[in-house]
C-alpha cells in the first residue's frame, strides 16, 4: 500500500470535470463530506434522471464564474459547524490534489461567508493523505497551471 501523502490544512484542488482548474480547499478532517460553494443551483430532469446545475466562483482573481451541470447522487441532510442541519444535493466529481486524482462525493451549499470555496472532508481524505494542521499550501502557494 502506498504511503499517504502530507497535505496542509488549506491546499489547491482542481475539478476536472466541473471545468475547475484551481480552487483553494480547506482540508478539514472535522467535516465528514466534502462541500462545494455554488452561487445557485437549480434541478432539472435529463433522460428520467435529476440533474443539477449551478454556478461556481472559485476565487481565483481574474477567474469568473463557471456553469457546471452533474447528476445528483443524493439528497442528504448535513449539519454545519454551526449546528444548523439542511438539505444538500450531492454529486460525485473527480478531484485532482497533489498528483493523485479520485472520485469523490461532494455536496453543494453556500459558504459565501467562508474564506474556502472548497471544504474537503475526511470521506474525501481517508487512506489518501495525511494532515498536518501546522502546514499550509505544500502543494505550491500558487494556483497550478494547466
Amino acid at each position: 500500500m502506498p504511503q499517504p501523502v502530507r497535505l496542509g490544512w488549506r491546499e489547491w484542488v482542481a475539478l476536472p470535470a466541473l471545468g475547475i482548474l484551481a480552487m483553494r480547499a480547506k482540508i478539514d478532517t472535522g467535516a465528514r463530506s466534502s462541500a462545494l460553494h455554488v452561487e445557485f443551483q437549480e434541478s432539472f430532469r435529463r433522460e428520467g434522471a435529476e440533474w443539477v446545475r449551478f454556478a461556481i466562483a472559485t476565487g481565483v482573481h481574474g477567474v469568473g464564474q463557471s456553469l457546471a451541470e452533474a447528476p445528483v447522487l443524493d439528497r442528504r441532510r448535513v449539519t454545519d459547524s454551526g449546528g444548523h442541519s439542511s438539505e444538500r444535493v450531492f454529486i460525485r466529481t473527480t478531484l485532482r490534489l497533489a498528483g493523485l486524482a479520485w472520485e469523490a462525493e461532494v455536496n453543494l451549499t453556500q459558504r459565501r461567508n467562508m474564506l474556502f470555496p472548497m471544504l474537503l472532508g475526511r470521506t474525501a481524505l481517508a487512506g489518501r493523505f495525511l494532515v498536518d494542521p501546522a502546514a499550509s499550501f505544500l502543494h505550491g502557494e500558487e494556483p497550478p497551471l494547466p
